[in-house]
């Protein structure tokens, strides 16, 4: 899975890096969304986020992409209002949704159709689960960063959905970050990853006119996951409130070991 990450670049920036429109900071339909924290080393469920999506300007023109802020834990069309407006909850956000099921599970599936985003990070946290060799039937997690070993941003594949608590109220819009299963030394961290798009593929699955074809090569993890260096780092991460650079720092030597190299690259 996928339930912290970090970003750094700001959305002017990445506009121009990726030949996007920043509508961060425009009316437009992601108006009832506070604008995302940048840079943000802690980036945890329901916090608002930077995507990229494709949506065409007027009927029948070629999809541009755009950059806009949307709530980390997607909310169903069909989603019921709480009295203060906001979606009420039922269980965890839908923080991740598992690229195996995108087209049959009834929460993803429309999304799946027609909304699928972007979701640009620097990197991911995870936490390895092992046992406490002085604590008996106690398990300990051990936090560890996954990011590019070159130091290029990463875009991870997502899908996204615009909720109302009202016809005529603000929209919200809200994603998930799609998964898969873990390749290569990852596995030894978690048995789940994100699904990682290079800019190759990026098109084919932002555009909002094609259904999602499972059968095509886009949901291949490996060629995408190359290179992507892991580092155990500090506890501190397991706090949302810890949130600076102090995150990404790699902790000693010798417990990062366990998993080969400081900076393990597949």
């Amino acid at each position: 899975m996928c339930g912290r990450y970090a970003v750094t670049i700001d959305p002017a920036l990445l506009a121009g890096e990726i030949d996007a429109v920043d509508e961060t900071s425009t009316a437009s339909e992601t108006s009832s969304l506070q604008l995302p924290r940048i840079p943000n080393y802690n980036v945890a469920p329901t916090d608002p986020v930077l995507t990229v999506v494709a949506r065409h300007r007027e009927p029948g023109d070629v999809p541009s992409r755009r950059i806009r802020a949307m709530r980390w834990g997607l909310v169903p069309t069909w989603a019921k209002a709480r009295e203060d407006g906001r979606p009420e909850a039922k269980g965890a956000p839908l923080i991740n949704a598992r690229v195996e099921s995108l087209a049959t599970a009834a929460t993803f599936r429309t999304s799946a159709r027609s909304k699928r985003c972007l979701v640009p990070l620097d990197g991911w946290y995870e936490w390895r689960k092992g046992a406490d060799e002085f604590a008996a039937r106690k398990t300990i997690k051990t936090p560890f960063y996954m990011s590019a070993g070159d130091g290029k941003q990463l875009f991870a594949a997502g899908l996204w959905s615009v909720w109302k608590p009202a016809k005529d109220a603000a929209p919200l819009l809200s994603c998930t970050i799609v998964t898969t299963d873990a390749v290569g030394p990852l596995q030894e961290i978690h048995n789940r990853m994100p699904l990682m798009l290079g800019a190759q593929l990026w098109d084919r699955w932002l555009d909002p006119d094609q259904d999602l074809d499972l059968d095509q090569n886009l949901l291949q993890a490996a060629d995408e996951a190359a290179g992507i260096g892991i580092r155990q780092v500090s506890s501190l991460v397991n706090s949302v409130a810890n949130n600076g650079p102090e995150l990404l720092v790699p902790a000693d030597r010798t417990a990062t070991e366990q998993v080969g190299e400081q900076i393990t690259l597949l």
